[in-house]
């Protein structure tokens, strides 16, 4: 044969004989088919399609139409590239070609024990899949093809796709010509996943580029629409460098997964998009092991590479095994400047318009244009905010010339969310309803500032841009720490610089993440309230035991944090909700009393070992051994918050122990809140039973100076400067040394005030743990105050 390889005669190599896919399929197949499954196939290489050209006599053709082509202009770029493809539809097939083609599909087929394998056949083109250019989703794809006659026909079409005009216009902007471009064609066999499930996967972050974990998005039926973001999937987390040992699964979100794409009956690219039912909507599509096993499979793609892996993978409804059916190289976040931090701020927030899942960091603003079919895209200007239900590669000519786009769907790995991050613009996905609230010609701003949740408010908003040199910040002899309270923002904050985490909420994972009060889990069946249990229903899912779902959320949030600064120490602050807080929880009013000064009352260290919640805390117990026994990250250490004496401390230190938190024991250090004046006054005695202390200047100041501060009334005496608020400071910092116990600051002084910070240098604090927009800053006021000393 001279115009066909199979996978298995192909290695990374054959890019310019079979293209970036083809070639990458090749190398799996040939090096990695006994460590992952890969379905095989065969390729018609480039030289077959210039072959094609050459023999049909349509090249002049083809150049006379490129010739003086103006991609700007959408119109121009429309018809040219439509009468690329219709000269190349129309030209007549060499025999010889056809031949080989089809003898390559019947050993395909007999290898399957098949009459007529269905195939996907796929466009791979010689310049697509590099490190520095994607050409993701340029050339077309046809899915469940069968039959000699259906097989020619779509790999006639694929090579026609390498003149779509997204395809035409992605070459112009990357600087490749046209003429040295060929287009291979593969045919591989097809993965039931229309029985079962199909996605993505990421060997490194696409939001952060945090390389440490791996990101799998994915659906049910066949993947497409995962990739094209018509769907919002399920989406998955795990830490790479514990994998090996552990079950480090950190992050587990339920998508809508509203429809899904099957085969439809008969053959020739035959699917077809069908709602998905209530009950598999409501569930996982993939269970632990086999979220462990394709992140293995990652890693291996990964180390096999040696750089970061965009990869599809599908699971077959038939034989119920995963397998992986593409990888390329992510070409955004892996080549990502990390010598500078670029923080994007937002002076004030205006009105919200709409909101949904934020792609990057940055900020854009233009007027806004509503489009919701690729049709009418010459109506876009530049510097225009795209809203529509969602983006294709037919998109992309006017996605580069945008300030912002907005769809009503996909995920954080949809096409929108990747092409724009190539693009560096900013975009936000799964908004639902955009295209129905947000009106042309509205000037507007679109943020992805503010952490996981992009908005889209109207006018525009004021923000600034700072850049810093990592390389310059000079360094400290005090440990400079995070206050982190969410953990979609932790792989982001990684790359500040830092020791660790001094302060990590789970009140913000509680609140956010599992919103129900943990008694009411606990006594799901005896709960009469029906509107409570119904939106307990809605949000547990497809837990059947309810407590389960509070320790797994607690756990993968915690472990988020935990991952993404391993193995610097993370420090999390048990719960400190007050009981008006905690009432606010869904079911929570029928557990907690009214009190009259809930910041004096049930909190922190009396409520763990309190027979009214015991229970409760048992949950935090269990969430927090998952972490560090089962995820492996033993760099999660404890803080006990709002503990008033030392029998209290030595309660919780007893509650923990039973549910296998034992002080010492796989390295478990325990701290506590220095919060209360007779944490200070009896420091001694906390140095016997805890490993050191965290002081929360805003408590402590309160209970120095008597001062309420949420009272606007007193507000003017409350001081974290105030002398008799340093002194306790100052005391507990030389007792807890005397004791070679640590000493740390989570408080908000340091962080609001700079000359607070050189204080507690000159004291020789420890560490001081601070609001992530202010550690640059605060760097440079210790490393100053440690000089003078």
């Amino acid at each position: 044969m001279n115009y066909i390889k199979f996978f298995n005669e192909l290695s990374i190599k054959d890019v310019p004989l079979v293209g970036g896919k083809n070639a990458s399929l090749g190398e799996m197949v040939r090096h990695l088919g006994k460590k992952i499954n890969v379905p095989d196939g065969f390729a018609v290489t480039a030289e077959g399609y210039r072959y094609f050209l050459e023999k049909a006599g349509i090249n002049d053709e083809i150049a006379k139409q490129l010739k003086g082509l103006n991609t700007k202009d959408m119109k121009q770029l429309a018809e040219r590239g439509r009468n690329i493809r219709t000269t190349i539809l129309e030209a007549a097939f060499p025999l010889d070609l056809k031949k080989e083609i089809v003898e390559a599909y019947k050993k395909l087929s007999k290898q399957y024990r098949s009459k007529s394998l269905d195939v996907a056949v796929r466009s791979s083109a010689t310049a697509e899949d590099l490190p520095d250019a994607s050409f993701a989703g340029q050339q077309e794809s046809y899915l469940n093809i069968s039959g000699e006659h259906e097989i020619l026909k779509a790999v006639r079409k694929c090579m026609a796709s390498l003149f779509t005009d997204r395809a035409i216009s992605y070459r112009v902007d990357k600087g490749f010509e046209h003429k040295n471009v060929a287009l291979s064609v593969g045919v591989q066999k097809m993965v039931r996943s229309d029985l079962a499930s199909a996605g993505v996967m990421f060997t490194i972050d696409t939001e952060s580029g945090f390389k440490d974990v791996i990101l799998i998005n994915g659906s049910w039926g066949l993947g497409e629409l995962v990739v094209k973001g018509k769907v919002s999937p399920d989406e998955y987390y795990v830490y790479k460098p514990l994998l090996k040992k552990f079950k480090p699964i950190v992050g587990r979100t339920l998508g809508a997964k509203k429809i899904k794409m099957q085969y439809a009956a008969g053959s020739g690219g035959s699917t077809k998009t069908v709602s998905v039912n209530e009950k598999d909507r409501r569930r996982h599509i993939l269970n632990e092991e086999e979220i462990l096993q394709l992140s293995r499979w990652g890693m291996i793609i990964e180390e096999h590479y040696q750089r970061p892996m965009d990869i599809e993978w599908a699971k077959d409804g038939r034989d119920n095994k995963m397998y992986i059916v593409q990888a390329r190289p992510e070409t955004v976040e892996s080549r990502k400047d990390l010598h500078t931090l670029k923080e994007y701020h937002i002076k004030r927030r205006g009105i919200i318009l709409s909101q949904g899942q934020a792609v990057g960091s940055k900020i854009g603003a233009g007027k806004i244009r509503v489009i919701k079919d690729a049709a009418n895209s010459h109506e876009f200007k530049a510097g225009e905010i795209l809203v529509t239900e969602m983006t294709d590669p037919d998109w992309e000519p006017i996605m580069k010339i945008a300030s912002g786009i907005v769809t009503n769907s996909g995920g954080r790995t949809c096409h929108a969310a990747i092409v724009s991050r190539e693009l560096g613009i900013a975009a936000i996905v799964g908004t639902k309803t955009g295209t129905d609230t947000l009106k042309t010609g509205t000037l507007a701003t679109v943020s992805c500032a503010e952490g996981e949740v992009g908005f889209v408010y109207k006018g525009k908003m004021s923000y600034t841009v700072i850049n810093h040199d990592l390389r310059q910040l000079p360094k400290t002899r005090t440990n400079i720490m995070m206050n982190l309270a969410s953990p979609e923002k932790a792989f982001n904050n990684s790359f500040i610089p830092n020791k660790g985490v001094g302060l990590a909420r789970e009140e913000f994972i509680i609140n956010t993440f599992i919103q129900i009060h943990p008694l009411a889990l606990l006594n799901y069946d005896k709960l009469k309230d029906k509107k409570v249990k119904r939106k307990i229903d809605d949000l547990t899912l497809d837990y059947k035991d309810k407590t389960q779902f509070f320790v797994d959320k607690l756990a993968e949030g915690v472990g988020r944090i935990g991952a993404a600064f391993y193995p610097k120490d993370v420090i999390v602050r048990l719960s400190d909700f007050k009981t008006n807080e905690y009432a606010n929880l869904i079911g929570g009013k029928e557990y907690e009393p009214k009190e009259d000064n809930p910041m004096l009352g049930w909190r922190g260290a009396s409520r763990y070992y309190d027979e009214k919640y015991v229970k409760a805390f048992e949950l935090e117990c269990k969430a927090m051994k998952k972490v560090r026994n089962e995820m492996g990250l033993t760099n999660v250490k404890i803080m006990v918050p709002f503990c008033r004496t030392i029998k209290e401390g030595e309660q919780v230190l007893s509650v923990m122990a039973k549910h296998g938190l034992k002080r010492g024991k796989n390295g478990l250090e325990v701290y506590v809140m220095a919060e209360i004046p007779s944490n200070i006054i009896l420091a001694e005695e906390f140095c016997k039973i805890f490993d050191g202390f965290s002081i929360g200047s805003n408590d402590l100041t309160q209970l120095v100076l008597g001062v309420d501060r949420d009272s606007a009334l007193v507000a003017h005496i409350y001081d974290e400067n105030n002398e008799a608020v340093r002194r306790m400071i100052s005391d507990l910092i030389r007792i807890a040394h005397k004791h070679k116990r640590k000493v740390g600051i989570c408080g908000q002084a340091p962080s609001d005030y700079p000359e607070f910070a050189a204080w507690l240098a000159t004291q020789k604090i420890d560490s001081m743990s601070l609001t992530p927009d202010s550690v640059v800053e605060v760097i440079k006021q210790v490393a100053k105050a440690e000089k003078r000393i």
